[in-house]
């Protein structure tokens, strides 16, 4: 059974990628202006290396591609999983859980 986290339970969202940098780095900024834009306030969204997660995290985005790797590092976690660095339609549907004070689950 997936895993589900309620929007009031998220205060950080951890954007992971295998080295911390790089498209990462740009996506993270991209998810930030479309938090601010939609004026949903609250939560932080930072990035992270795999290698750097620590274990008590609770929400997660990465690229499908590593999800495995973070599921390993972190079991615990909600991860939601996305293809593309840029415009993926997840990080709308995440935002959209932020503004309907919603949920979130797993997508492995």
């Amino acid at each position: 059974m997936a895993k589900s986290i309620k929007i009031s339970e998220i205060k950080t969202i951890i954007f992971v990628c295998e080295a911390g940098i790089g498209s990462s780095l740009m996506s993270v900024n991209a998810l930030k202006k479309k938090f601010r834009k939609a004026g949903v306030e609250g939560v932080t969204i930072k990035h992270s290396a795999t290698t750097a997660l620590e274990k008590d995290i609770e929400f997660i985005m990465c690229h499908n591609g590593i999800i495995d790797s973070v599921r390993d590092r972190v079991p615990d976690a909600v991860i939601v999983g996305f293809n593309l660095f840029f415009n993926d339609p997840v990080f709308d549907e995440v935002l959209k859980a932020f503004q309907e004070d919603g949920e979130l689950t797993s997508t492995i």
